[in-house]
């Protein structure tokens, strides 16, 4: 479980989201977390980023319908123009108290400016 006290993002998944077995598709959870990364590698580098890696990707637990999903994140790895954010999901199953970690991941983003091109991460 996450020691950070605030998640990146935190959001509930629809019927929508679920795959043929009615657990929460893969891929939303996925982008679920570029989406909270990407804000903290944002933060983390003065500016626009974009995703381009997914170092590790586990899924430990599945995730329902109507779960409170977390995505606690902490940078990593700071490069030149990289930022690496090492992100856990986080479940509160809506009748327990209990938080579940369910998924975890290393997803690396590129400092970019306005043409898409790479730049320096801004100081420290």
């Amino acid at each position: 479980m996450s020691q950070l006290s605030e998640p990146a993002i935190r959001t509930v998944p629809m019927p929508s989201d679920a795959n043929s077995n009615g657990d929460i598709f893969g891929g939303w959870v996925l982008s679920q977390m570029d989406i909270a990364g990407g804000t903290i590698a944002a933060r983390r580098s003065g500016g626009r980023v974009a995703t381009v890696a997914i170092d590790a990707m586990t899924f430990k637990r599945p995730i329902a319908v109507g779960d409170i999903v977390s995505i606690y994140g902490e940078v990593v790895r700071v490069g030149r123009t990289s930022v690496t954010v090492h992100l856990e999901t986080i479940v509160r199953r809506r009748v327990m108290a209990e938080e579940i970690s369910v998924t975890e991941g290393t997803f690396v983003y590129v400092a970019i400016d306005e043409d898409g091109q790479p730049r320096p991460v801004d100081g420290d």
